[in-house]
């Protein structure tokens, strides 16, 4: 990415509600995003040619290639954003470490809807599921559906390993290297224990708020928002004052980010997520928003939500009827609140902190991309 170019679009600007300052921003996220994308593509598609072409795997290929870069890049985004933080300026090296975070995220979502039996991601079917579809087009011998699901946790490992390649094989230093690989360790061990917290955490059980926003920080919100960010920072050599400010800020976007999913994974629109609204509901998830309607819930709505958690099946009904209760007690709106919150105490960090303004904007603008998406 032309580093004058990218300058231009991050230079200090209008207040962030609009303005030639958003304009320029959006221009620059989507140029960085497009960027982020190409290296992920290029990237996947060498590996594929010389691992899985060989080994006849030509159609799992193809499916890796098309899953890899079709996402956000908000992990990524941050992640370069940390490291321009440390005012090392625009670096090409750089963006493609940042690149790696979608290979990490695409492992994390494979290995997720296995979990969560989910049938839809990025608006088509879920991995597991087309590669259920391949074995059975093959005429393969087995089950088809068991053979989608361990061929995607393969397809994941895959991503993992790829994923450090990719930051290894980045071109930042050895010093840049050496300062990041404790963090990303660190992200990636954080991602799995709060995996394994989310697998054991009941719904019927409806743990505290507390105790699910501690497994949502360690498995979303960190991940998205707190980890990459530092990891970028650390590459930079960023001082301890510009790591706190980071980590401070990280975990309010991160815990708001996570907050909008939830309400997402309850009242999103399909045709705009991209996955079967009320998701959360028929997995029976306790999330946040959850938890927060049975603290809220009247006597008499609560027993009737937990009673919900206890059919076979959750049909449209259930949804509406958890959609109702949920909005009816107020969990909706106190969700609503808690987002608005963090998203204040991360602009009041932003407004005090000595960073480049251009930088300082960027990362307020992704924060209010966080916390007011769709999807």
């Amino acid at each position: 990415m032309d580093a004058e170019r990218v300058a231009i679009a991050l230079r200090p600007h209008e207040p962030a509600a609009g303005g030639g300052g958003s304009a320029r921003f959006a221009d620059w996220l989507a140029r960085t995003q497009d960027s982020v994308r190409d290296h992920v593509d290029e990237f996947v598609r060498v590996r594929c040619t010389a691992e899985l072409d060989p080994a006849g795997f030509s159609v799992p290929a193809q499916l890796m290639i098309d899953f890899a870069s079709g996402g956000k890049c908000v992990r990524s985004v941050f992640a370069y954003l940390g490291w321009l933080c440390g005012g090392v300026g625009e670096s090409e090296s750089a963006l493609r470490a940042a690149a790696s975070a979608e290979l990490l995220h695409a492992f994390a979502l494979v290995q997720d809807d296995v979990m969560d039996q989910s049938a839809v991601r990025r608006g088509r079917q879920a991995v597991h599921l087309r590669l259920a579809a391949w074995h059975a087009d093959q005429g393969l011998s087995g089950s088809s559906a068991r053979f989608g699901e361990s061929a995607a946790i393969l397809v994941a490992d895959l991503y993992l390993v790829w994923a450090e390649r990719m930051l290894r094989e980045s071109g930042v230093t050895a010093a840049a290297l050496d300062r990041a690989w404790p963090r990303y360790d660190s992200m990636r061990s954080e991602l799995a224990v709060g995996q394994l917290a989310d697998l054991c955490n009941d719904a019927n059980r409806v743990p505290a708020l507390g105790a699910v926003m501690d497994i949502a920080r360690r498995k979303s919100g960190n991940y998205t928002v707190r980890r990459p960010l530092e990891l970028g920072a650390a590459m930079a050599d960023c001082d301890e004052t510009v790591m706190g400010l980071l980590g401070e800020y990280g975990e309010a976007i991160g815990e708001a980010f996570q907050l909008r999913d939830d309400l997402l994974g309850v009242f999103g629109d399909s045709s705009i997520t991209g996955k079967t609204t009320g998701d959360d509901v028929r997995e029976r998830k306790a999330t946040t928003v959850i938890a927060l309607a049975d603290q809220l819930a009247e006597p008499s709505d609560r027993a009737r939500l937990r009673d919900l958690w206890t059919h076979e099946v959750i049909d449209e009904r259930g949804v509406a009827l958890a959609q109702a209760v949920i909005t009816d007690c107020g969990a909706r709106q106190r969700a609503e609140q808690m987002i608005g919150d963090r998203l204040e105490h991360a602009r009041r960090l932003l407004a005090a902190a000595e960073l480049e303004p251009s930088v300082a904007d960027a990362l307020y603008r992704m924060a209010l991309l966080c916390t007011h998406r769709t999807h």
